[in-house]
């Protein structure tokens, strides 16, 4: 018997222990979607608590201001239907993702939510436009109605302009009101309540109270009353939280402004070739393997690989860096960058969801998605807050009316008060408007706010992390050393070279054309223009052969380059600058650097942080050379470089995971990600 039970008990436990493997092996799937009804921090704490109680579920994230909640589950155990059943009961609405289409990441982004998100904005400014127009004349009324003067102007009794008050006010009560009583009915049946529940309530309370007042004078002792009504306390705190939720919703659809200009960087359509033609097709019908042909200025239409042509692909938009990359045969190439010169045919190797893009908007969701600590605490308390101050303003009700012994009038003002000033639904009125008044004067100097939370973490930063392109550096290549060699002039030097640069696309020959129109120099006319792939330039120019580009261009032309002129050359390369060679009938005549120098404010700023003990660190797409010259000449401390938008927030991560408290610097979209990720973006 002992030995049968044994056997039994190690059987269980080997199919335990087999269950729990294949619970482990099984694909955990993790989806983010958006959640209507929300409206407050006890909303989120709701949502959360009741997808957490699913069979199957992992982690639960809900984000009020993405309006968005990202599940971990298993969809052996629980699947989409279920999850959205289970949200449905606590009284908001899941929206599933669509089955069986395949999109690109713009169709992702403006998918049915977002335009679900703007009907809802659309609506609620009529709704309030709505509410406001009447609630203004019921004031009105109802605040001179109580002066002698103005009840000689109208030819109303108390009782006539009691009933208008009363049929106006019924207007807002069950048009635009409707929302918060509806939503308030919904969480009742569930024994739950919100913040939908305070504005219901007290609302109610002065509508029903007024109308009782108005339609049943004998229910009350009118002398004792004085027939007084509430209508306007009612329409007007309708009106006032509708305006914060249209201020509030108006706040949230900007915050897409900068994934959607990312997103548009991709074009349309995309030429591929197909049975040997050349066709054009949507965007979303590219496939990967695809061969497409991307002309020179055209947008390269998805992330490939260079199958055959040479070109310059300006990538600022995804790495930030100012300078052009030369590509050739087997470089990788990235959907939205521009094709600067020469034709190259690619072949796709990600497309849709894949793409460098559409994974740069899924961090910035996945960041946005992320809580402060702070927030945790605030869903805790909020899951309590609302029946604790209904339960306050019941008990302030029962205090004043029976034990103190006032009327039932201001015993109920009371209870409306306590039940609209603690609501915190009217900080949708002050916070919102708050944050777009202080947002946009911030963006005026150049300061993206990403919310209220960051302006508190933004006193506890330990560490600045700054990009490099455009924020510490200017942002475009210009010329900062012009030296001439072997007795050639200085101002012919300029000429000859800028005349033969105007003819060149290279994102280098801009900056020296540039330098010498400064300078007021003539451009000569140059015969026999031919670019060297790679390497530079050469051309014909009044009877004399010139040739430009770099060290390894001229030796391979036999000019001689000798230990002092390639000393100067590994110097200015230290120091972050691109050295480019001029030769005249095959001697060398002087040596250029290009570079994207630093502002001039940033070693100030930078030793203003030194000084406040905050650690300064510098992200880049750039080189390493490059990177570390910038660095140092602006005195940062830590270097990261050769960075794409994924790697630069695994950066962020990392230095978090040392406990630095990290606000992020940046100055285009291509930092999206980074500045989502950060504390303080």
């Amino acid at each position: 018997m002992n030995r049968n039970y044994t056997m039994l008990s190690l059987k269980q436990d080997i199919n335990l222990l087999i269950n729990e493997i294949s619970m482990k092996n099984q694909e955990i799937k993790t989806l983010t979607l958006p959640v209507e009804g929300m409206t407050c921090a006890s909303c989120v704490a709701r949502v959360e608590k009741a997808l957490k109680k699913v069979e199957g579920i992992g982690n639960v994230n809900v984000n009020l201001a993405t309006e968005k909640v990202t599940i971990s589950y298993d969809p052996s155990l629980t699947g989409i239907p279920k999850l959205a059943e289970v949200v449905d009961d606590a009284g908001y609405k899941l929206i599933p993702p669509v089955e069986g289409k395949e999109s690109s990441a713009a169709d992702d982004f403006e998918s049915a939510s977002d335009l679900q998100h703007k009907e809802t904005y659309r609506k609620l400014k009529a709704e309030f436009i709505f509410s406001a127009v009447i609630a203004l004349p019921v004031l009105l009324f109802s605040m001179l109605g109580m002066t002698p003067w103005f009840r000689n102007l109208i030819p109303l009794t108390t009782d006539e302009l009691y009933k208008i008050l009363f049929l106006a006010s019924t207007l807002v009560i069950f048009i635009p009101g409707k929302r918060f009583f509806t939503a308030s009915w919904k969480l009742l049946k569930h024994f739950s309540a919100d913040m939908n529940t305070l504005v219901a309530v007290g609302t109610g309370t002065a509508y029903l109270y007024s109308t009782v007042v108005v339609l049943f004078p004998e229910l009350l002792n009118i002398n004792e009353t004085g027939g007084h009504v509430y209508f306007d306390t009612a329409v007007v705190i309708i009106t006032l939280i509708l305006m914060g939720k249209v201020l509030e919703a108006r706040a949230k659809s900007k915050t897409t402004t900068a994934i959607k200009k990312l997103l548009g960087l991709q074009p349309k359509t995309a030429r591929v070739i197909r049975d040997n033609k050349q066709i054009d097709i949507p965007i979303n019908d590219v496939v990967s393997g695809d061969i497409v042909i991307v002309r020179p200025g055209e947008k390269i239409p998805v992330d490939a690989v260079i199958t055959d042509g040479y070109s310059s692909v300006d990538e600022s938009m995804i790495t930030g860096e100012s300078i052009p990359v030369e590509k050739t045969k087997g470089s990788k190439v990235i959907g939205g960058t521009i094709n600067k010169n020469g034709s190259l045919t690619i072949k796709a190797s990600a497309v849709g969801k894949d793409s460098v893009i559409a994974r740069i908007v899924k961090l910035v969701e996945e960041a946005q998605g992320s809580k402060a600590p702070i927030q945790s605490l605030a869903d805790k308390v909020a899951s309590v807050f609302v029946p604790v101050v209904i339960g306050i303003a019941l008990v302030t009700f029962l205090i004043w009316y029976f034990m103190i012994g006032i009327s039932f009038t201001s015993a109920m003002l009371n209870f409306i008060a306590v039940m609209v000033i603690a609501c915190p639904c009217a900080l949708g009125l002050a916070t919102p408007t708050a944050i777009m008044v202080g947002t946009g004067l911030g963006a005026s100097n150049g300061i993206m706010i990403k919310n209220a939370e960051s302006l508190e973490r933004l006193q506890t930063v330990t560490t600045v992390v700054f990009d490099k392109t455009g924020t510490i550096t200017i942002g475009k290549p210009v010329v900062t050393n012009f030296n001439s060699k072997n007795g050639t002039d200085d101002t012919r030097l300029l000429q000859i070279t800028a005349s033969v640069e105007r003819m060149s696309e290279h994102p280098l020959a801009g900056a020296i054309v540039d330098y010498a129109a400064a300078k007021n120099v003539d451009f000569l006319q140059v015969k026999k223009f031919n670019s060297l792939t790679g390497n530079g330039i050469e051309a014909e120019l009044e009877g004399k052969q010139i040739l430009i580009g770099n060290p390894s261009l001229l030796r391979d032309r036999g000019i001689n380059i000798n230990s002092e002129i390639t000393d100067e050359i590994e110097n200015l390369s230290s120091e972050g600058k691109t050295p480019v060679l001029v030769a005249v009938d095959n001697n060398l005549s002087g040596i250029i650097a290009v570079a994207d120098i630093i502002r001039e404010d940033t070693s100030a700023i930078i030793n203003g942080l030194k000084e406040r003990n905050i650690l300064s660190v510098m992200l880049t797409g750039d080189n390493s050379r490059t990177a570390n010259a910038i660095a140092a000449e602006a005195g940062i401390e830590r270097v990261f470089s050769e960075l794409m938008p994924a790697d630069k927030v695994e950066v962020i991560k990392k230095l978090q995971s040392e406990g630095q408290i990290i606000a992020m610097v940046g100055d285009g979209i291509n930092d999206a990600p980074a500045l989502a990720q950060s504390d303080v973006g």
